[in-house]
């Protein structure tokens, strides 16, 4: 009897402790999810801020040190059998995230680890047809992919310092990148051109060892959203209708979840995977400042989560971690401009064999994180940040 009771005092301590955190604490990651991504030693940040980076901003014709202040929230792509990153650089002008001026950086590496860059951005407001939408603000927070004919397109935020929109430009070298404004502004006669929008992860798919953009039932798909995850279709990659409810309203597929380290934000991350288990969205969960944050976990850290959704219905989800696979753990994931503890990711490529993660560490440098399918490596250990 002394046993019986004392395994029940130990049942209701575990549903206790579950019931205060709103999950276990078991860090396992189910079958259809991807991971464990682990940190290279000694390597990180691999991109980080440079002072002697200077060229003549053609908006202001000033001489500008454009990577001088933050390089942080990469995308990533392929080319000729390297890997390369396009890197949002903030220059000195201004105090305070969102009140400098980005641009997007290029570096490119043999081994998806040490980089060189070039000394001039690729991606940048100019006296163009977009200028109105990014100037003074910038380009924000890319997110590439590749088509199987080789055009690249990146989904990137337009900050002109009144409303964020998602923009694409199209290349296919990933430096010469021609422009095409806003992606909402033409659908639903513009309903939504005006509309707080960002954070773009379209749908791809490994075929024959490479990752592509691939359609679903003739259309491209795109989940799009920093709250919550929406999606969007497009028949030319530039133009896209946001997916609506019946009532003719953004459809939420995914939202915030009270408890969890995604309470307060669900951020879409890399370019979407269709998978033979079904498609998995990489996403940005932001913890909340106070009442409703999972306690585990510092009040607004971001971290990386996945979702599942169904391969023959990309709007309809099916599965979700409890617990993150990606978390601020290092000492520059949680000092910078974002002291609360940042691992943003927004690029991920498959590159000989593995695949490279590459995030925003405390919106200051650039991380990465690799997953090698042959030798997975444990999830992080999950106790108090």
């Amino acid at each position: 009897m002394i046993n019986l009771l004392r395994s029940v005092r130990i049942l209701i301590l575990v549903l206790f402790a579950q019931t205060c955190f709103g999950q276990s604490n078991d860090n396992k990651l189910p079958s259809w999810a991807f991971g464990g991504f682990a940190r290279p030693v000694d390597v990180n940040p691999i991109i980080s801020p440079d002072t002697s980076s200077k060229f003549t901003d053609p908006v202001s014709q000033k001489v500008v040190a454009w990577e001088a202040n933050d390089t942080f929230n990469p995308a990533a792509a392929i080319k000729n059998n390297k890997i390369v990153v396009l890197y949002r650089a903030e220059d000195q002008y201004g105090i305070g995230i969102g009140y400098r001026t980005s641009r997007l950086g290029y570096a490119e590496s043999n081994d998806g680890i040490h980089f060189k860059r070039l000394k001039t951005p690729v991606l940048y407001p100019a006296n163009d047809l977009a200028k109105k939408y990014e100037w003074p603000g910038g380009c924000e927070d890319p997110r590439v992919a590749v088509t199987p004919n080789g055009t690249y397109v990146v989904f990137y935020t337009e900050w002109n310092r009144d409303v964020p929109r998602l923009g694409a430009a199209t290349s296919t070298d990933l430096i010469h990148w021609t422009k095409h404004g806003p992606i909402f502004q033409t659908a639903y006669n513009g309903k939504f051109f005006n509309i707080a929008s960002k954070s773009a992860s379209i749908l791809t798919r490994v075929v024959n060892g490479k990752q592509v953009i691939i359609k679903i039932k003739g259309k491209y798909w795109l989940y799009w959203g920093e709250h919550h995850v929406y999606a969007a279709t497009s028949t030319n990659l530039v133009d896209w209708a946001a997916v609506t409810n019946k009532n003719g309203e953004l459809k939420e597929l995914i939202s915030p979840r009270k408890g969890y380290f995604d309470s307060d934000l669900t951020e879409c991350g890399p370019p979407a995977l269709m998978t033979n288990k079904g498609i998995i969205l990489f996403y940005n969960g932001k913890n909340k400042a106070a009442e409703g944050r999972d306690k585990r976990f510092n009040a607004n850290s971001y971290c990386a989560g996945q979702a599942l959704f169904d391969r023959k219905n990309p709007s309809k989800p099916l599965s979700r971690l409890d617990l993150p696979f990606l978390r601020p753990m290092e000492p520059f994931e949680k000092s910078g401009q974002y002291v609360n503890g940042t691992v943003f990711i927004e690029g991920m490529v498959y590159f000989k064999k593995k695949w490279f993660l590459y995030y925003g560490c405390a919106d200051s440098r650039v991380g990465v994180a690799i997953y090698d399918p042959a030798k997975p490596a444990p999830a992080d250990p999950v106790t108090d940040q």
